[in-house]
C-alpha cells in the first residue's frame, strides 16, 4: 500500500554557531570585537534525505559551519544584515537545489572600556545580556527579506506609569493605579521592505547601523519620558516613531513582558508606611508576568468587520 504521507515542509542546517571577529586598524592600532552567534537553515528539493534515505541532496551541516567562518572572514560582520544576506546567497548560489537559506544573526554587546578618561584600543566590557538581531530569508524566488532588531535589552522607570480604568469583572482584584513602577526587557524588531539581491542589501548598508541607533533611542527616550497610560499605549507610540524615522521599514513589532514589583505592607513593624505615596520597599517578582505583544504597520488598518 502506497504511502499518502509527503513532506510538507523541511529546514535543517547549524544552529548556535558561536564566532567572534576581532577587526584591527592598523594605522591607530584601534581594535573593534563583534560577537555572534549564528543559525543557518536551508531548504530547497531535499525530501528525498527524510523519506528514502538519499543524503546525495544533504550539504553537511559540519560544511555549513565552516562556510560561516569563512565568510565571516572574507567579509564586513558589521552590519550584521549585510553578513546575513551574504551567508544567505552562498548557499543558493552554490547549490542549484536549495532555494533558500533562513540565516539569523545574534549580536552580543561588547563596549569599549574608557580607562583613566579614554577609550580604550582593545579593551571590552559586557556591560548588559542586551542583542542586536537579525533574520534574513534568502529566496531564489523571493529575494531577501530581512527582520532587524533588539532583545534583552533591560529597563525600568520607578514612576510616569500608570494603569486604571480597565474591565473590572467578578474576577478582577488587580486594583487600580495612577503611579507605579514600569520594567520590562524589550524585544524589538523592524522588517525591512524586501531586497532583490545582495547587490541591493549592500546598496542599503549605510541605513542598517542608524537604523538600529534609532530604534534603540527611540525605546528608551519614549519609554523614559512617556507618561505611560498602559504598556499597549507606551509601546504603540515607539511603533510610530520607528516608522517615521525609518522609512524602509514595513513594519514594526514589539513584545514586552511586564516585569512586576509590588508594594509591601509594612505597618505589621511599628506602623512603618510602606505603601501608595510611602512605598519605597517593593518585592520583585519573577512569575506570572503580564505579556503585551503588537504589531504596527504602515498600511491601512482592516476594515470593519475583518479580522486580523
Amino acid at each position: 500500500m502506497a504511502s499518502s504521507a509527503y513532506v510538507s515542509a523541511a529546514r535543517y542546517g547549524k544552529d548556535n554557531v558561536r564566532v567572534l571577529k576581532t577587526d584591527r586598524d592598523a594605522a591607530t592600532g584601534v581594535h573593534t570585537v563583534t560577537e555572534m552567534t549564528v543559525s543557518c537553515l536551508l531548504e530547497g528539493d531535499i525530501d528525498v534525505s527524510y523519506t528514502k534515505g538519499d543524503n546525495s541532496v544533504v550539504v553537511a551541516t559540519d560544511s555549513i559551519k565552516n562556510t560561516i567562518f569563512i565568510t565571516a572572514k572574507l567579509n564586513p560582520v558589521d552590519p550584521p544584515e549585510l553578513f546575513a544576506a551574504v551567508l544567505g546567497a552562498h548557499f543558493i548560489n552554490t547549490y542549484s537545489h536549495i532555494h533558500a537559506a533562513n540565516v539569523k544573526v545574534i549580536t552580543h554587546r561588547w563596549t569599549r572600556m574608557t580607562v583613566r578618561g579614554k577609550p580604550h584600543p582593545h579593551s571590552f566590557l559586557r556591560d548588559g545580556q542586551e542583542t542586536r538581531n537579525v533574520e534574513a530569508r534568502v529566496s531564489r524566488k523571493d529575494g531577501i527579506a530581512i527582520t532587524s532588531g533588539i532583545e534583552g535589552l533591560t529597563v525600568l522607570k520607578s514612576t510616569g506609569s500608570a494603569f486604571h480604568g480597565f474591565v473590572r469583572d467578578e474576577f478582577t482584584t488587580l486594583p487600580e493605579t495612577w503611579d507605579r513602577i514600569l520594567s520590562t526587557d524589550v524585544d524589538a524588531s523592524w522588517k525591512w521592505k524586501p531586497f532583490a539581491d545582495v547587490k541591493a542589501v549592500r546598496e542599503a548598508v549605510s541605513k542598517f547601523n542608524p537604523a538600529w541607533e534609532e530604534a534603540r533611542e527611540i525605546t528608551l527616550t519614549r519609554f523614559a519620558e512617556d507618561e505611560s497610560a498602559s504598556v499597549q499605549n507606551t509601546m504603540y507610540k515607539m511603533c510610530e516613531q520607528i516608522l517615521t524615522a525609518v522609512p524602509d521599514t514595513e513594519l514594526i513589532i514589539y513584545s514586552l513582558p511586564n516585569k512586576h514589583f509590588f508594594e509591601l505592607d509594612l505597618s505589621w513593624h511599628k506602623g512603618i508606611k510602606n505603601t501608595g505615596k510611602d512605598a519605597e520597599v517593593y518585592v520583585p517578582q519573577s512569575n506570572p508576568n503580564g505579556l503585551i505583544k503588537c504589531e504596527v504597520a504602515r498600511s491601512s488598518p482592516p476594515s470593519r468587520g475583518s479580522h486580523l
